[in-house]
Parts: C-alpha cells; structure tokens; sequence
C-alpha cells in the first residue's frame, strides 16, 4: 500500500472515495471486472480476511431472480449475462445476507466453513423441503 494512503480504519466520516481511474458513468457501462479502478476502491483490496463462513452458490437450485446480487452489502455476487456465476471471495465478508434472500427450497446459497471446499459443500446440499399442511 501507498505510504500516503489511509486505512479505511483513518477516513473522516463521510468520506468519499472515487474508485475508478476515469470517468465514473462511463467505466460503469462495463463489466466489473474489467473496470479501471484505484488502488484503494475495495475492488482492489480484499476485505474478506475476517471471514469465519461462506456462502456457496448451487446453480443447479437458482433460479436467477437476483436477490442475491441486489441485497449484498459488498457486491460480492457476481453474474455474467444474465445469470449468477458465484461470490467474489476476495469482497465476501460473509454476513450471509444472500443466504436470507435467496427464494428457492432448497436456497440456492448457503453458509459453509471458510475453508471447505465448494465442491465438498455442493455434495452437502439439502433436499427439498416439503410443504407441511395446515391443520383444519
């Protein structure tokens, strides 16, 4: 990191910081990831080091409504052309919003250990629960 640059810990309050190198409306009609952005927008650094769980996503279950991609707090839901593909977990504090919204039975993410293996996470995934019926 820049020896000039604060830590995000040292920001006044209210603080705004310009994450792209160019003009803003324009870089945005580009994918993220292909974005010019500046070294201390939170695209280049990784705030996921505190992370104790992760969601998983199964897209085999999801059904693309994007809640997910909405309601993150970090922008860690990532998609490409029309579809979610899966979490940044570089950005992904693991607060488990996605998981609350997500609509599906079985939801289409969900919390699992940091370090587990996506794939070892998928074998775990649980069946459909089924409706239960009032009682008249």
């Amino acid at each position: 990191m820049n020896d000039n640059m604060k830590g995000w810990n040292e920001l006044e309050i209210g603080s705004v910081l310009f994450p792209f190198q160019k003009d803003g409306l324009e870089v945005l009609q580009q994918h993220n990831n292909e974005r010019d952005y500046t070294d201390e927008s939170s695209f280049k650094m990784s705030v996921a080091h505190w992370r104790i769980d992760k969601p998983v996503h199964n897209s085999s279950i999801c059904i693309n409504c994007f809640n997910c991609w909405v309601y993150c707090p970090d922008g860690a839901i990532m998609a490409r052309d029309d579809k979610l593909n899966g979490v940044d977990y570089a950005h992904c504090k693991g607060c488990g919003v996605c998981v609350d919204v997500c609509p599906t039975n079985p939801k289409s993410l969900l919390m699992f250990n940091t370090h587990e293996e996506n794939a070892s996470a998928l074998e775990k995934w649980p069946a459909k629960e089924e409706k239960k019926k009032r009682e008249e």
